[in-house]
């Protein structure tokens, strides 16, 4: 199995990122299920005089909040290890970029430079004005 997602194309990368979003909903659902049946099928059955206690808590909590957090614990420590890979979500070391992002005209950055360079002298000014209401600040009398 290829555990670390080496020399993957785009995609089988969206394939497996598609596939462990599935298995983690599959498997939230099923924790969700767990608890709510535990939880409220369990209580509902009985009254406060007839729980059945377990270290002191009632058998329905016991099962639906300590034993399903256990469970789901584990169970995720073993989806991740058996479905999950590790890889990089970029571009492979080597490859060119997509054609969309490598084909940006020069005039989208120039406008983005020039208002990054006005931004910062805006902000200049504006610390330059207010330096002498500052504490420790020049005072100009």
């Amino acid at each position: 199995m290829n555990t670390t997602g080496q020399n993957m194309s785009e995609k089988e990368k969206n394939r497996q990122i598609r596939k462990e979003a599935i298995v983690s909903v599959i498997l939230y659902a099923a924790f969700f299920i767990w608890w709510y049946f535990t939880g409220y099928g369990i209580a509902e059955k009985g009254t406060t005089e007839t729980y059945t206690y377990v270290f002191g808590l009632p058998m329905w909590f016991f099962l639906s909040c300590v034993v399903g957090y256990a469970l789901f614990v584990a169970a995720t420590i073993i989806v991740v290890k058996c479905f999950f890979k590790n890889f990089e979500l970029g571009p492979e070391r080597g490859e060119e970029p997509a054609a969309t992002e490598s084909a940006q005209p020069a005039t989208e950055t120039a406008p983005a430079a020039t208002e990054l360079k006005q931004a910062v002298e805006t902000a200049q000014a504006v610390t330059d004005a207010a330096q002498p209401f500052v504490k420790g600040g020049e005072q100009n009398d």
